[in-house]
Formats: C-alpha cells, structure tokens, sequence
C-alpha cells in the first residue's frame, strides 16, 4: 500500500508541475497580442466557416481553461479568458476547440471511439476502486472464489478509464494539428504570435499525457495485486 501512496504522490506532483507550467505558459501568451485584432470568439467563428461548419455556436462559459466543445448540442465553449481576448493564448485555445467540431463533423475516428466510451467512463470511473477494494477484501489477492472475480470486474472499470486517456491523446493531439495548420496557412498569426500558440497547445496536450500515463500506472499496481497473489 505504501508503493500505491508513493506512486499517486509522484503522479500528483508531475500533474501539478505540468497544470502550473500550462497556466504560466498561457499567462504569458496573453500578452503576446494578435496583429489582426481578431478576439477568441471571432477566430472561432472565422475558422468554423472557413471549413463550412454552420451548425455550431460558440458561446463563453465562465472559468479559467475551462474550454470544451461539446457535441451533444453542437457548441464551442470559450472560457471568459478566450472568449473577449486578442492574444495568442486566445487565438490557439480557439482554434484548438473548433478543431473538435472539425473531427465532429468529418466523423474522426478517435473521436467517435472516445465519445463511445463516454457513457461506459462515467458510470465505471467513479466506483472501480471501491470495487478493487472490495474484491480484495472478500479474498481477490489470493484468488478465492467470490473476491477474485469482484476485484477483477473493478480492474475492467479501471481499464476502460485508461482506455478513455489514451484515446484522448490522438483526439487532442489532432484538435491542436489542425487548429495551428489553420492559423498558419490563412495567415490568422504572425510568426512569433504561432509560436507562442504552437508551445501553449503543446503544454497542453502534456497535461492528457501525464494523466494517460497516471491512469496506465495506477492499473497496472492494481492489476499486480489482484492477479499478483494467484499461483
């Protein structure tokens, strides 16, 4: 159990120096201020039409990186941050959230399988552990009977959880591909404004990493002491 504690902390603390590492590379992206004078909201708007995507809105929603599109009803969700902001910070978490209503409508593959697991993640997600626990309670560490199979049942939640994080890596990834290829080939970003959203989305994307490879760790140390004890 001490193992299992060492290795949330590490997790924890890798998570926490990336999230701090993102805000402070938005922060500082802020000021980088776009040329065009274009705000987060038109940006979306301009790169929505240009892939003729007419059946979406973008609206603002409040918080700090709270940036979403969801598909269920079809909107771009740009945090008060984005939403009024002329910055490089804005124009890359803009673009980035369009380029999931592009995979939306082009019916991207990873996409679709991640949207397909949603409805499985959220119901296993939050009682995999408890079910782990209680598995191995009822005996699962030494495979008996009952306990076994309950403890093996939570490890399948827990696996379809890490399922849901690394298809997210190829969503992500692609979403930020295609918004920084827009805003390069229309000219949205000077050079130095690119830059600055190219390495802002790149922080980003590390954050899903991390949590993948968090997600990935903490299966296998449950898996170990599931199956570990059989003969």
């Amino acid at each position: 159990m001490m193992m299992y504690y060492i290795l949330i902390g590490a997790i924890a603390l890798v998570s926490w120096l990336v999230s701090n590492k993102l805000k402070s590379k938005f922060k500082h992206y802020s000021k980088v201020h776009l040329r065009n004078g274009m705000s987060g909201a038109e940006i979306a708007e301009k790169m929505l039409a240009d892939h003729g995507i007419h059946d979406v809105k973008v609206i603002s929603t409040p918080g700090m990186l709270t940036d979403h599109y969801n598909p269920t009803n079809k909107t771009v969700n740009l945090s008060e941050g984005v939403y009024n902001q002329r910055n490089a910070s804005a124009a890359a978490v803009a673009a980035h959230e369009v380029g999931h209503a592009v995979q939306h409508a082009t019916a991207y593959e990873w996409l679709t399988m991640r949207s397909k697991l949603v409805p499985v993640v959220s119901v296993t997600s939050g009682m995999s552990m408890w079910v782990v626990f209680g598995g191995l309670m009822l005996g699962g560490a030494a495979g008996v009977g009952l306990g076994y199979w309950v403890a093996v049942a939570g490890l399948v939640m827990m696996g379809f959880a890490t399922l849901f994080s690394f298809i997210t890596l190829p969503v992500e990834y692609d979403a930020s591909n295609r918004a920084l290829a827009w805003l390069k080939n229309r000219n949205i970003v000077s050079p130095e404004e690119y830059e600055g959203s190219e390495d802002a989305l790149k922080w980003a994307a590390r954050t899903y990493l991390v949590a993948a490879i968090g997600s990935l760790a903490t299966l296998v140390y449950w898996a170990m002491q599931v199956l570990g004890g059989r003969d």
